[in-house]
């Protein structure tokens, strides 16, 4: 579903003629594919170039589009405004007297922003437009992020002296509602969502407390608060996630919305009970940086016409496999967006749900009360679908159900983990699941893992060693005219030499003589050797691939495969 700000967007084009009724059509489906942001598709698809369209919402609102970057403001005029709000709705002020100020606001269609000021400010707030590009940099300029290790200093924080088992309730409350503290989450959070971090762990030992990101895959660990803040920090998240702060021996789980520049972000809350207190790992779930779209998910285009032949049959079982963080739900929930339309049902259980998909309806599993993956598959059945995604297929129980509702006539999405395509037939049988079964359901496997891309500003050609080629088990004429980089390590990358990251994929297709296999309950070796007679390129051959393209380096794909 469309922002209200979106749609006055989209409103305004329909009144200026910038658009027709069949072009909007067109913007909405791939707003509604892809997720991206409304503005940048408009651009994208030529309807309107920024500078044209900053003016279009300067003239809707009745100011003027500015410069933000060749001002010097005043510091009296930045204090108006703190550090907390400038970052949280991604604005600046620039011009003040007695009775009106002036900023520029990174979403300005946002009427509730400028209520807000005012309430605050009591004085009238005037919105004008910027580039978002000039308000980030002025945030940084203006309101710069403290140094983990000055924001400590600077904290005043009284912990008291009793044993942590001692502190009841209110206790916990007070220590997580203590500005300081709130202060602290507040810009731990925000840098991790700056920084596009994936997740963010708050990790509690004997004579230490830990804060880790996970950037690309890769755990960054922080300056180390002091040990004594662990519990207020804690509980402060779990009040923000509205969980119980005085259970401390069970695993619980939340979600919290924040929001940073003017958008709203979802991050999804995860204690469990430590030797020294919680653990708590927060993964966010920012749509901004994830393009549920099979064409920008950086695969190759014969891997993507696989998927959509797959995918586009009428039933039968698809499964996404990988370890933990390989980008599964991503390529599932890409695949379903891509077959969701307003004449096809579609239902899911998820553990948990990640994102709000527009048209589907998800349904979040939750075993302490019973409702597990074959649960609501068998609900489902009776919800007369078209299309079914599960989440994971655990065990004997679901992987029947699943079966049973690809024999019915349903098309089945879900995600199961082992290494390597060829393997997941034979865990399937493993786990008891019939040969002529699967015969008649399975229709294809995915096998993906997530490796980190060279970073294109600081990356260097090399030739490659001996070492690296038997590495990779490829001879030195193999490489013809490709090359060889690494990255030298620079401010875009945090000194790492990678930034982003790619999918490399192997996809399974399940032939007849596939088929001949599993009756035979062949070992995944032979099944391996037989898909790449018919074509299969294995997860490693796809690594090698992007090495020569010039895309991520010899150690990621060793390390991946």
């Amino acid at each position: 579903m469309m922002s209200p700000e979106d749609e006055i967007l989209k409103n305004l084009l329909l009144t200026e003629e910038l658009i027709d009724e069949e072009q909007l059509i067109e913007l909405e489906e791939e707003y509604k594919r892809t997720g991206r942001q409304f503005q940048n598709i408009l651009i994208d698809y030529d309807i309107i170039d920024l500078d044209q369209l900053l003016e279009l919402i300067a003239g809707h609102i009745g100011t003027d589009v500015v410069n933000i970057a060749d001002m010097e403001i005043d510091h009296k005029i930045i204090d108006l405004i703190s550090a907390d709000y400038a970052r949280m709705y991604g604005t600046i002020p620039f011009e003040a007297d007695e009775n009106t100020v002036k900023v520029v606001c990174s979403n300005p269609l946002d009427y509730k922003i400028a209520d807000e000021l005012s309430f605050m400010l009591e004085k009238d707030v005037l919105v004008y437009v910027a580039r978002e590009t000039q308000i980030e940099n002025a945030i940084e300029k203006y309101y710069p992020t403290e140094s983990m290790g000055d924001m400590l200093n600077d904290l005043d924080i009284n912990i008291g002296s009793e044993e942590e088992e001692d502190w009841d309730t209110d206790d916990l409350e007070n220590m997580a509602n203590d500005t300081p503290i709130i202060r602290f989450v507040d810009v731990v959070l925000f840098q991790a969502i700056k920084d596009k971090a994936s997740d963010v762990h708050f990790e509690p030992f004997e004579t230490s407390f830990k804060i880790r990101y996970r950037l690309d895959g890769v755990l960054y660990e922080m300056s180390p608060p002091p040990k004594n803040l662990a519990v207020p920090v804690i509980s402060r998240i779990k009040i923000m996630s509205g969980l119980n702060i005085a259970e401390r021996r069970i695993p619980q789980d939340g979600r919290i919305q924040v929001r940073v520049a003017g958008k709203m972000i979802d991050l999804r809350v995860s204690t469990i009970p430590t030797q020294f207190g919680e653990s708590v790992v927060l993964r966010i779930l920012n749509r901004s940086t994830v393009n549920l779209d099979l064409d920008m998910l950086g695969m190759n285009e014969d891997i993507i016409a696989q998927i959509r032949s797959v995918i586009s049959l009428p039933n039968g079982i698809f499964l996404v496999t990988g370890p933990t963080g390989s980008g599964k739900t991503t390529t599932l929930y890409s695949s379903l967006k891509e077959v969701s339309a307003p004449e096809v049902k579609v239902l899911t259980a998820e553990d948990p749900v990640e994102y709000d998909l527009e048209g589907i309806i998800q349904l979040p599993v939750n075993n302490t009360v019973g409702m597990t993956f074959a649960r609501a598959l068998r609900a489902f059945l009776r919800q007369d679908p078209d299309i079914i995604m599960v989440g994971e297929i655990r065990d004997l129980e679901t992987a029947q159900m699943a079966i049973q509702a690809s024999l019915t006539g349903h098309f089945v999405f879900s995600t199961l983990h082992t290494k390597e395509a060829a393997d997941t037939i034979t865990r399937l049988i493993d786990m008891g699941v019939k040969p002529f079964l699967l015969n008649s359901s399975l229709v294809g496997v995915l096998s993906q893992r997530l490796i980190r891309k060279v970073c294109d500003a600081c990356k260097y050609e090399y030739d490659p060693t001996d070492e690296e080629l038997e590495l990779l088990d490829i001879e030195r004429f193999e490489i013809g005219k490709g090359k060889f980089y690494k990255g030298k390590g620079c401010a875009m990358c945090n000194s790492t030499g990678y930034k982003g990251r790619k999918a490399i994929i192997e996809m399974l297709k399940v032939t007849p003589e596939i088929c001949d296999l599993i009756t035979k309950y062949s070992p995944t070796a032979v099944i391996r050797r037989k898909a790449k007679e018919q074509g299969m390129v294995s997860i490693r051959e796809d690594g090698i691939k992007a090495i020569l393209n010039g895309e991520t380096t010899v150690e990621e794909v060793v390390k991946y495969t």
